[in-house]
């Protein structure tokens, strides 16, 4: 992907959030990997959303009917629905997928980009999922600890990227970066490695949604 339309890409993203039309409150957002380091073209554009729960929600079982869907006012906002009936997804078994919908709404359907959905923040899922992938040697679920934090605390940040447009911010090799999360020098080579074939391997649009 050319680096300024993965850009416009992301201030649109920007643009969503900072407006609050979601189906489930999301209280940071980051772009992470290549679009961190100011690579052009992108292999893939990586951006990550930390949600937060649906207080208050209200089980609407007529709208579920009405949508052949399950949990509609419970883990995603009903009036959101509503609304944009078009960006409502589910999982597997028919229940109503925060991560998904977030998706369906933000990315460009069909556009090598990938969305990292959790309810926590960036900084400490990359800890927690690199301790985990280290545990059980899967070291493509390691996250790219280069990111850039674009929206946080109700407030969105402008000037970094302009700084991500003007590709004017630095960050150490993948290695380096994995080495400050604790992983030694071949450790690091290999988990490097293992998270660029799987990133190589995705196609089209993707998303993860995560709990920790």
């Amino acid at each position: 992907m050319d680096r300024d339309a993965a850009l416009d890409h992301v201030e649109r993203v920007l643009d969503t959030v900072s407006d609050g039309d979601l189906p489930v409150p999301v209280t940071e957002c980051w772009v992470y990997g290549e679009v961190a380091l100011g690579k052009d073209p992108l292999t893939r554009l990586d951006v990550y959303v930390t949600k937060d729960l649906l207080f208050g929600g209200e089980p609407a079982p007529d709208l579920d009917a009405e949508y052949g869907v399950e949990g509609l006012g419970r883990t995603v906002d009903a009036a959101w629905a509503r609304e944009h009936p078009e960006w409502v997804r589910t999982d597997d078994s028919g229940y109503v997928a925060p991560e998904k919908c977030l998706a369906a709404q933000l990315l460009p359907e069909g556009e090598p980009v990938h969305l990292e959905v959790c309810n926590t923040g960036f900084e400490r899922n990359v800890t927690q999922r690199a301790e985990g992938a280290r545990a059980a040697g899967n070291y493509e679920q390691v996250i790219d600890p280069r990111g850039v934090c674009l929206y946080a605390e109700g407030r969105r940040d402008d000037e970094t990227l302009d700084k991500l447009r003007e590709g004017a911010l630095a960050f150490p090799t993948l290695e380096d970066a994995l080495g400050m999360l604790g992983f030694d020098d071949e450790e690091a080579e290999t988990a490097a490695a293992a998270m660029r074939a799987y990133e190589a391997e995705q196609e089209g649009t993707t998303v993860r949604g995560d709990v920790v």
